[in-house]
């Protein structure tokens, strides 16, 4: 079975995959490729034949007949499709033509050495390989369950270009026979038919991973990749994932009235954009804040994808469940112990005892902190129990990310500074209190640089003199070697201590089209500008420093539906072996096609 950190490994996979398929240049800029492709084409391919003024023209006139006929296939045949607006239909025009004049200046260069009828037969066949493409392409990604649309909108274009071809060769002194005309209606059911059955094929696999057609899948992921419509793939998760009942751990601080609420769901926040609980840490620390009028953040707990929720109505369950348990919570530990942390060189943890509660966090930083196995938090909560602690919210900091690592490997570093840590913060004096929290929203940072709705939020204890930091981004990991930097910095704000937590939000992944799918916290955006509004958010929250109480509440969520390590196994995994089908049966099946055509083209 695979690891937790090989599926993540193979979901990122599956974002690389993905993105590839939406790297298309602006309108505009398509229009002029089209433009050069069917003038030069056109011109290139006729000017051996015909002359100078006719090439040209034979050219212009490819050019607006494909873009008319893109207007027209957009508004006639997928006006109504969620996925094809103008752009794509276009930039699938101009993919057409680079097929279609890699055939034509084959034939120009096998006419010039042989025979005329060369270019025609092989300008031809690139009609029959565009025919194939077209099909493939409209009805593995359109959305229209219309049949005849995806049809008409597959064929239409490519029939109508051969017009100034016919035109052309007519000029020149070609004499058609009948089977020249016989050839488009036979192209086009031999086309079609490789083509279903390409599609077919691949379908399979689907069918008999999951009990679905790969085609459906593939289409309600495109739907929410393209315009963010997350319900069609939802559904999918719904229907395929699995019941489970989710902790959620939360500490609540009260002064004169609630000051802060650090929450820790045993969910993880992904898969990617707004699909399932993607949004989960910036729509909890919104409700949580609306309905309790404080500060609230949300850090990452230590599940993996597989804990990934499979739709927006148990978002609304879980933020439902919490918001009912913060209400109730009544604050009257006074107490606390200052902040530990312990490092062995590989591994670091960091602890604060509020009461009975320990709230630690681990981080391999400035090693890659990414997904951390439901082992340590067994461990790590029978370790709190020894030190007779009732309750032990487990934070991973997710707060450095530089290239692969290897988590079982580090499990060991993990669980000794674990030991250390909590033996050690559990043997301190524990004394009267102070909290401060704030959130600051940079508008110029977006999801495109890494940032989540949730912005920057700050928590500061204070114990005996030393004020403790624990500054929560709403991103997806840092840049290694930026959490080093924001603790530096903020030691000038007057901070003796802390630690720096990502939310690991997967509301930014699935939204630029770079090879990872996402930025982490710093990647792209300015460092000192981040720093400032770190800084900004730990003055905000020192100058609001008031003597607190703490609770702790446990919450369990009962039968919400999670994606489950088996789903996710499967998911992942059908798309790697749908390529590799892909790959087996495209040369046999479309050499297959390409060869009767080149049969009847013969007779031509």
């Amino acid at each position: 079975m695979a690891t937790k950190k090989s599926l993540n490994e193979h979901l990122e996979d599956v974002v690389k995959h993905y993105a590839s398929l939406f790297k298309l240049p602006s309108f505009r800029r398509i229009v002029l490729f089209l433009a050069s492709a069917c003038v030069g084409g056109g011109l290139f391919s006729a000017l051996f034949f015909s002359p100078i003024f006719d090439s040209l023209l034979f050219g212009i006139m490819l050019f607006f007949i494909t873009l008319f006929l893109d207007y027209a296939v957009s508004a006639l045949f997928l006006r109504n499709d969620l996925i094809y607006d103008m752009r794509r239909t276009s930039a699938l025009s101009l993919a057409c033509w680079f097929i279609w004049l890699l055939f034509i200046f084959i034939g120009v260069m096998a006419a010039i050495f042989s025979h005329s009828s060369w270019w025609i037969r092989l300008s031809l066949l690139g009609f029959g390989a565009v025919l194939i493409f077209r099909s493939v392409i409209i009805m593995s990604t359109a959305s229209t369950e219309s049949k005849t649309r995806l049809v008409s909108a597959s064929i239409v274009q490519p029939l109508f270009c051969i017009i100034p071809f016919i035109v052309l060769w007519r000029k020149i002194g070609y004499t058609f026979n009948l089977y020249f005309f016989l050839f488009f209606p036979f192209s086009v059911i031999i086309s079609l038919i490789s083509s279903v059955l390409f599609l077919f094929l691949l379908n399979r696999l689907g069918e008999n991973a999951l009990g679905i057609s790969s085609m459906p899948l593939f289409k309600a992921f495109l739907l929410n990749w393209a315009i963010g419509l997350n319900a069609p793939f939802e559904e999918f998760l719904e229907k395929l994932g699995e019941k489970r009942d989710v902790e959620v751990s939360l500490l609540r601080f009260n002064s004169s009235k609630t000051k802060a609420v650090i929450v820790v769901p045993s969910i993880h926040p992904g898969p990617f954009k707004n699909i399932g609980s993607s949004l989960l840490p910036s729509m909890l620390k919104t409700r949580l804040e609306k309905d309790l009028n404080c500060v609230a953040c949300i850090p990452h707990g230590l599940l993996g994808h597989e804990f990934d929720l499979a739709s927006q109505g148990h978002n609304e369950k879980v933020i439902g469940s919490v918001l009912k348990s913060a209400r109730l919570v009544v604050c009257n530990e006074t107490k606390a112990t200052p902040f530990i942390e312990v490092s062995n060189g590989l591994a670091t943890a960091c602890c604060q005892i509020f009461g009975k509660t320990a709230l630690i966090s681990f981080t391999l930083a400035p090693k890659t902190t990414e997904d951390f196995p439901q082992e340590l938090g067994l461990f790590v909560r029978q370790e709190a129990q020894k030190q007779g602690l009732e309750c032990c919210i487990i934070v991973n900091a997710h707060n450095s990310i530089d290239g692969p690592v290897n988590i079982d490997e580090t499990l060991g570093a993990l669980k000794q500074v674990a030991v250390q840590c909590l033996s050690k913060a559990a043997s301190q004096k524990q004394l009267p209190f102070k909290v401060g929290a704030a959130t600051v929203f940079p508008k110029e940072f977006s999801l495109k640089d890494g940032i989540g709705a949730g912005g920057i939020t700050a928590v500061v204890s204070k114990v005996n003199g030393q004020k403790t930091a624990y500054v929560v981004i709403d991103g997806n990991n840092i840049v290694s070697g930026l959490r080093e930097k924001i603790l530096s910095d903020i030691r000038f704000e007057g901070i003796d201590a802390g630690e720096v937590f990502t939310t690991d939000t997967h509301s930014v992944n699935a939204i630029v089209l770079d090879e990872r799918g996402y930025h982490p916290v710093g990647e792209v955006i300015n460092h000192e500008k981040l720093l400032k509004y770190v800084k900004e958010a730990v003055a905000a929250a020192i100058s609001n420093l008031e003597p607190a109480k703490s609770a702790s509440h446990q919450i369990t969520v009962s039968n919400v539906t999670v994606i489950g390590e088996k789903l996710l196994e499967k998911l992942c995994f059908l798309i790697d072996r749908t390529i590799i089908k892909a790959k087996k049966i495209v040369i046999p099946l479309f050499g297959v096609t390409g060869l009767i055509l080149m049969s009847f083209l013969l007779i031509v």
